[in-house]
Parts: structure tokens; C-alpha cells; sequence
């Protein structure tokens, strides 16, 4: 190989390095081995409500799932989640703008005590450092996990984070695809469409 074509070669693989296209280690990170439950317990994040694994999807709703509450072995159907205004965001602890996103989030689920809230934890093969995380950013609702995008199709998901509304009745009402801008932002959609 010619040295400018090595050169080359070496910058486009340090530009790569530097985009973050692989997943960030938060620091510290708990062990790959950790006990999950335990974890949760730790970081304070609550367990997820009790689902009917047979209520089938209202119109429009959330879908029929069995997904994995984070930090536990409890299963969870989305439609089956009790019937209230819903806030629930996809994210995953390696996306930036889901970190850039997560006050926004902590401080709406403070000012709004009667909308429910649900993380999904989406496409992040690190629960422990999902936990983590979730800790971090101080979200004390519930969690849980499609590690597989399962819910990529039927939700419609382009990527995350990714914001739905979910009206009393199960309907989602609006989808917000892409990072919240502000706790303003987020304000204006839960009080226009909730």
C-alpha cells in the first residue's frame, strides 16, 4: 500500500473512532455479571405494573408484546398496560441524543403525576448498563426491553429516542421520532396531546 493511500486509510479509521460509532462505556460500569434485580434495587428503578399477557392491542394502540421488564424476569404486554395518558420513549444508554434527552424526561415525569410513563429500553445488549443509566438520568418509572427491535415494524420506530403519547384509551396519539429539544418542547406536546 503507498504511504497517502495509508494515510488515508488511517484518518477515515480515526474519523470513524471519533463519530462514537461504537457503544460509549459509561464509567463506572457494573460488571457483566451482575445481578440484574439487584441492580435495579440499587439504582432505585421501580418494578414494572402488572400486564394481562392476553389484552390484545387497541386501534391505533400500543402492540400485543411479552417484553422483559429491565432489572427482572416479569414480562410485560404494552397493550395490557393500565389505561391512562402515557408518555413512553425508546432509547438505549448508547445514544447520545437520548442522553441529551433524558432531563427533559426526568422533569416532566415530575410535573405531571397524572400521565404514566414507560421507558424502552431498545436495541441495547447492555441491561446492566441500561440500569445504569436509567439511574443516572434519574428516571423513576418503569422500564422495559426490546433488546431484538421487535417493536420496530409495529410501532414504526426509524431510530431512536423516539417519543409516543398514548391517550386514556390506549390510542397513540402522536409520535415525536427523533431527540426532545427542551422540557418546554415536551410540555407543550403532553399538554396538546394528553
Amino acid at each position: 500500500m503507498s504511504r497517502p493511500r495509508t494515510l488515508v486509510v488511517a484518518l477515515l479509521a480515526l474519523g470513524v473512532a471519533a463519530c462514537g460509532g461504537g457503544d460509549p462505556e459509561p464509567t463506572p460500569s457494573p460488571s457483566p455479571t451482575a445481578d440484574l434485580g439487584a441492580l435495579r434495587v440499587e439504582y432505585g428503578l421501580p418494578e414494572c405494573p402488572e400486564t394481562d399477557p392476553a389484552a390484545v392491542a387497541v386501534d391505533g394502540g400500543l402492540p400485543q408484546t411479552s417484553l422483559p421488564c429491565l432489572g427482572t424476569d416479569q414480562m410485560v404486554n404494552l397493550a395490557g398496560l393500565p389505561r391512562k395518558p402515557m408518555v413512553v420513549n425508546l432509547w438505549a444508554q448508547w445514544c447520545g441524543p437520548c442522553r441529551e434527552e433524558s432531563p427533559w424526561l426526568r422533569t416532566a415525569f415530575q410535573h405531571h403525576p397524572d400521565v404514566a410513563f414507560v421507558g424502552i429500553n431498545y436495541n441495547d445488549p447492555k441491561p446492566d448498563w441500561a440500569l445504569e443509566f436509567a439511574s443516572l438520568a434519574g428516571w423513576r418509572y418503569p422500564h422495559v426491553q426490546d433488546i431484538d427491535k421487535s417493536l420496530q415494524a409495529e410501532l414504526g420506530v426509524p431510530g431512536i429516542p423516539m417519543t409516543l403519547f398514548v391517550a386514556a384509551d390506549g390510542r397513540i396519539v402522536h409520535r415525536h421520532p427523533g431527540v426532545l429539544t427542551g422540557e418546554e418542547e415536551l410540555d407543550a406536546l403532553i399538554e396538546e396531546h394528553l
